[in-house]
């Protein structure tokens, strides 16, 4: 998952904010294609928006590292990667 520049969405008549990125690689044609599953989140890791993408051609084939193919996605879903996620830590009771 990686943080993004805030993004406002409308869900059921509301305005929400998408703060999460979350990409799943859902079907990869080595030499040809990468299908990706990605998800936009809330700050509470809800969902704000969903779709899928597909990688082919020139950029499935410049695609080596994983970074790679994060700049790609957000490339194609205008959004701005800010950086790694880091769940919050909840705090555990001591005696």
């Amino acid at each position: 998952m990686k943080t993004i520049s805030p993004i406002q969405s409308w869900i059921n008549g509301k305005s929400v904010t998408a703060t999460i990125l979350n990409v799943y690689a859902v079907n990869v044609t080595l030499s040809i294609s990468a299908n990706f599953y990605y998800l936009l989140l809330d700050e509470n890791q809800a969902p704000v928006a969903q779709g899928n993408l597909s990688m082919t051609g020139e950029a499935y084939q410049q695609w080596t590292v994983d970074s790679e193919a994060w700049s790609w996605i957000a490339e194609q879903l205008n959004l701005t990667i800010t950086g790694d996620y880091v769940p919050p830590v909840t705090p555990t009771n001591s005696i």
